[in-house]
């Protein structure tokens, strides 16, 4: 063996030596952010379980002490909770479609080079997500037209995405090539067509993205509910929990000796409880979408 083989070796050696550490210290930080992340979600599951007494005393830690139910019986017993759960669906299921509808149509018409005044308009739309009028101005928008304690209050005055619309213009103009859209010109295709059939059968991972942001967003509003909706039977899943638990917390204050002492151990479970019953639906979409959802986010972040 001549030298420099011998120093071919050595060098492969040590750089798979170090290659090794580089990989141990990867997956040592992946598997402590997986641990970080899917802890504090898996206390709350066993917390929901557990006896309040057995959390505070710090004797719950992967598995409770001691299966109880009582805090998902006392909440599922309230029948505005099943309202609630209607109510946050429709609005999840109808804002998330015209969310696409909207916002869609108009990233792909501004990744379009030949779009007159293109940047004109991408100004109109990045305005607004650095200025906003606030609170007040928006209610009154909102009553002027009419929606005050209606169902479209909470999905027709923020369907219009301007973060979205620039995530699926970039997304198009790095995705979708101009040759086709110069082929589908020469077949006799034209550009509401060719948008339908042709874009859009491409543009999954992107569709995917942005439904689940919008879906995620939705299920998980309340405020604009308390601002806009007053009507019981409108109220969404959101809202109406935190009326259950603010009620709790109200009588916990009348209440005294046993009766107080229950009613906190209660409103303890409930609160966990809540938390599980209110995210739960939304996190079984992950699964279904993560496939698409990390190729449209990336695809959607590179610079134009």
């Amino acid at each position: 063996m001549t030298m420099k083989d011998k120093f071919t070796k050595k060098s492969r050696t040590q750089k798979n030596w170090k290659d090794r550490i580089f990989d141990i210290s990867v997956y040592g930080i992946a598997i402590l952010m997986m641990v970080m992340i899917i802890y504090p979600l898996w206390f709350i599951v066993i917390a929901s379980f557990s006896n309040p007494a057995d959390i505070a005393n710090g004797n719950v830690w992967f598995w409770p002490k001691e299966w109880k139910l009582d805090g998902y019986i006392e909440l599922l017993k309230q029948e505005m909770i099943w309202r609630g759960y209607f109510n946050t669906i429709i609005y999840t299921i109808v804002g998330t479609l015209i969310a696409l509808v909207v916002n869609i149509p108009a990233g792909y018409a501004l990744s379009r080079q030949d779009l007159f005044g293109r940047k004109w308009i991408s100004t109109f739309y990045i305005i607004p997500m650095f200025i906003g009028g606030g609170l007040i101005p928006t209610y009154l928008v909102v009553k002027n037209f009419g929606l005050l304690d209606t169902f479209w209050v909470l999905i027709l005055p923020f369907s219009v995405s301007a973060f979205n619309i620039i995530i699926a213009r970039t997304f198009f103009k790095n995705s979708i090539p101009e040759g086709l859209w110069e082929a589908a010109q020469i077949d006799g295709c034209g550009t509401i067509r060719y948008f339908l059939t042709m874009v859009l059968p491409l543009s999954k991972a992107i569709l995917a993205v942005i439904g689940l942001w919008t879906s995620v967003g939705i299920w998980n509003s309340w405020f604009d509910a308390m601002i806009y909706i007053s009507n019981e039977n409108l109220q969404p899943l959101q809202l109406i929990l935190r009326r259950i638990l603010i009620a709790n917390e109200s009588l916990l204050g009348t209440a005294s000796g046993e009766l107080a002492s229950e009613l906190r151990r209660l409103s303890e479970m409930m609160k966990y409880a809540a938390i599980v019953v209110s995210t739960l639906p939304i996190m079984c979409l992950y699964p279904f979408l993560q496939k698409y959802f990390n190729q449209g986010i990336m695809v959607g972040s590179l610079k134009e």
